[in-house]
């Protein structure tokens, strides 16, 4: 089987259930495990370079609103890779090629590729899409162990924090405009012994502004920029910083390792949520996917 992934969360699932050597095409996103990155590219940004943030909103905004694609699928590389799985999403066209254009491709080029649509929306159906992953690609034991494998982190986790206070908390999904989180954040923030004071488990996440933030009542800010790493996340939260409510503790994170990208490491932002929340009873968050900044 030759499998084409359209989504950096698919392309890190396929990995880890031992599918790595039939990928052949990933996008320009794809970057977890590091070998993913010796694969053919066929799907690339067509937004700008080294944008800010409120311009990238802007951008974004106008060009859904002009029914505009957000992403190249190159068309010429999926003729040439002769795929028979493209695994691509329906969730949201401002992080992945949209399925309709994926179907409109392969229409035109006349391959008959299976398109498998994963869509997760909350975090129980981001370990279920684990699982649909493997019985497409014929990897459902290791699918069924490492579905296992992280319901017991959780458990762990869970279980660490249940006697607890949930502490009131907000993830940003973006910081200019601010977003409240939506998807499967929410259940994060949840299973870490946390409230959620903004944002609903899956439902989409939302533009908000800094009164409605300053007023949410949340005892720490968690800065989870959507598509961005841990450095230009620590960045973006400095930038905002003056605007959040005085004293309350300010972190930020990882967002494309364990936050925005629905595949098992978001397990990896669930056990940083719980040192974050309850430094007491759960472990420090790893200095490599979490910062305090004040």
């Amino acid at each position: 089987m030759r499998i084409v992934s359209l989504l950096p969360s698919a392309t890190e699932i396929l990995f880890a259930l031992g599918a790595g050597d039939r990928v052949v095409g990933v996008t320009f996103e794809c970057d977890h495990p590091p070998q993913a990155r010796e694969r053919r590219i066929v799907s690339t940004s067509a937004l700008p370079e080294g944008l800010p943030p409120a311009e990238i909103d802007r951008v974004v905004s106008a060009r859904m609103a002009a029914g505009e694609d957000l992403y190249h699928l190159d068309r010429g590389a999926l003729a040439t890779l002769a795929a028979d799985l493209v695994v691509t999403q329906d969730l949201c066209a401002v992080c992945a090629v949209d399925v309709s254009t994926v179907h409109d491709a392969l229409n035109y080029l006349s391959c008959r590729a299976e398109v498998l649509t994963v869509d997760p929306h909350t975090l129980r159906q981001v370990l279920d899409s684990v699982r649909t992953i493997g019985e497409a690609t014929g990897t459902g034991e290791a699918a069924d162990h490492l579905i296992t494998a992280l319901d017991r982190r959780l458990a762990a986790v869970r279980t660490r924090v249940a006697a607890r206070r949930p502490v009131p908390a907000l993830v940003l999904e973006w910081t200019e405009p601010p977003f409240a989180p939506g998807h499967w954040v929410p259940d994060m923030v949840a299973a870490a012994g946390g409230h959620c004071v903004l944002g609903r488990s899956g439902e989409r996440s939302f533009r908000t502004g800094w009164e409605t933030v300053r007023a949410a009542g949340a005892e720490v800010v968690v800065c989870a920029p959507c598509g961005f790493g841990l450095s230009e996340s620590a960045r973006l939260a400095e930038q905002v910083a003056d605007r959040l409510p005085p004293g309350v503790p300010l972190w930020a994170v990882d967002a494309n390792a364990s936050f925005a990208r629905p595949g098992p490491r978001l397990v990896d932002g669930v056990e940083a949520l719980a040192g974050i929340f309850h430094p007491e009873a759960a472990e420090a968050p790893d200095p490599a996917l979490a910062v305090r900044l004040a």
